[in-house]
């Protein structure tokens, strides 16, 4: 027996899809039901590991962890990762597929649905409840033509639709009711219903907002969500979502963190800005490194020479460097790690034209970037401090160099045998690895923030946050709007 499904599409981006679909699954959990998460089409750079070392959207994992599984490449089968303005890397099924340009992809988008309804049909076997999460925003009509994100998939498996409304950013009953006047009438019948999502303050003030929406849209209205202040514990799907921690005089150590243009897998940084007694700042472009930050983490990119250009430019390669010149920390995970060395080559074109960079030297390695993509979980244990480490690696090329000879980690994935990873500099200053969710594990991010100056440490836990968090919010649901009500639309 497959499991019925119901979809929760946006009036645009960023307007709690992902956020409700992943509480909406740990309410389905904790009440017993096999529920399953699934994304059609996502755009993200931030990516998780899945089973069978494919990858998926950072969103879909989280979903995964709220229904208490291991997620799978089926529950988000096409994910764009973007390489530039205008062009982006294709994951299909969790391996990479093509590249295209944002007008080569609409061309591309009847190939790909095979492969997301064989997705589709798999996970249905798996799951009693699938709820199904939109991308960007259902009255983007002017890429209606071939959709497989929003309605197209939604009327390709016939599942109802949930609109959320984000009245947070203003605007919320124009978007609905916008919404409605330009969809074509055999989709807007899909919708059968909508919830105002990111309220602050008296609800009641509302209510005549919700009686003008049904009135002019004929959909039913579910209820409206309040903000969610713990919402920024959970990891975020978009780099929209990024923003500095202001300061308190209660935290110790300052992290800096340069919003490069491409930044990837930034959920490196969520253990670390839920940690008490940490600041962590995001420096935005334009913006120098504060010259008093403990800790300068490079984080990954999708675009390691693109970055490295963007980088110097900012003038952070010259706050970095006094940063060393102060015997304070620099760490590079990934991209970060590959833009420490003295080259990044690019001979086969990977990332762009083919040709080669000048890294910001500040490790005695290279990097040489190859068609092969290392996808596949880890685990082990750190040199330093000898404490367990998990985490995931992707990326292409391999460094080289010798400060490889001073690695940071002791790895293996899978049956394969133990290896070594990363570099560190002679003075021991610099830092780098391959390795994400480096800090998940809570001995060792404490263990590596002490070394850092933090001189109280907590006895935070990163999982069971997380896993508080997800219970908070499946409840703060459940208090706020009618969630059998809503569920027993999935068909």
């Amino acid at each position: 027996m497959s499991a019925r499904s119901l979809m929760f599409q946006g009036t645009g981006s960023d307007v709690g899809k992902s956020l409700l679909v992943a509480g909406l699954c740990r309410w389905a959990k904790n009440r017993g039901i096999k529920v399953q998460p699934f994304k059609p089409q996502n755009m993200s750079n931030n990516a998780a590991v899945a089973e069978g070392n494919g990858e998926v959207g950072r969103a879909q994992a989280l979903q995964a962890k709220a229904c208490g599984i291991q997620p799978s490449v089926d529950m988000n089968p096409i994910l764009l990762k973007p390489e530039t303005d205008s062009g982006s890397q294709i994951v299909v099924q969790g391996k990479m597929f093509d590249r295209a340009t944002a007008r080569e992809y609409q061309k591309l988008k009847p190939k790909l649905l095979p492969y997301v309804l064989e997705s589709f049909e798999r996970i249905k076997k798996e799951a009693d409840l699938l709820l199904v999460e939109g991308a960007g925003s259902t009255a983007e009509i002017n890429l209606r033509t071939n959709d497989i994100a929003n309605m197209g998939f939604a009327k390709a498996v016939n599942t109802p639709v949930i609109l959320i409304g984000d009245i947070d950013r203003g605007g919320v009953i124009a978007n609905l009711v916008g919404t409605k006047a330009v969809l074509p009438v055999d989709e807007a019948q899909l919708i059968k219903g909508f919830v105002i999502n990111k309220f602050r303050g008296d609800v009641s003030l509302f209510t005549s907002g919700i009686q003008e929406i049904e009135k002019r849209t004929q959909w039913q209205g579910f209820g409206v969500i309040p903000w969610f202040q713990n919402a920024r514990k959970l990891p975020a799907e978009d780099a929209m979502n990024l923003k500095g921690e202001l300061a308190s005089i209660r935290q110790q150590l300052k992290i800096s963190v340069p919003r490069l243009s491409r930044i990837a897998n930034f959920d490196d940084l969520d253990p670390l800005k839920n940690e008490p007694g940490v600041n962590l700042r995001i420096v935005e472009p334009g913006e120098p490194i504060d010259s008093d930050s403990d800790l300068i983490l490079i984080p990954g990119s999708k675009s390691t020479i693109g970055d490295l250009s963007f980088l110097v430019e900012q003038g952070w390669n010259i706050d970095i460097q006094a940063h060393i010149r102060q015997r304070k920390l620099v760490l590079g995970i990934c991209g970060g790690y590959q833009m420490l060395g003295k080259l990044v080559s690019d001979p086969l074109g990977i990332e762009g034209n083919a040709g080669t960079a000048p890294g910001l030297g500040l490790l005695d390695v290279s990097t040489k970037l190859t068609s092969e993509k290392a996808v596949t979980k880890v685990s082990g244990t750190d040199i330093k401090f000898g404490k367990k480490i998990t985490g995931y690696e992707i990326h292409i090329g391999s460094t080289y160099g010798p400060d490889c000879a001073r690695p940071l980690v002791s790895i293996r994935s899978g049956k394969s045998e133990g290896r070594l990873d990363g570099a560190s500099s002679p003075n021991g200053l610099v830092l780098g690895t391959y390795v994400h969710g480096l800090f998940i594990e809570d001995e060792f991010r404490h263990a590596f923030l002490q070394y850092c100056g933090l001189e109280k440490l907590s006895m935070s836990s990163f999982d069971l946050d997380i896993e508080t968090t997800l219970d908070e919010f499946s409840e703060h649901l459940d208090k706020n709007i009618d969630v059998p009500r809503l569920l027993d639309l999935a068909r």
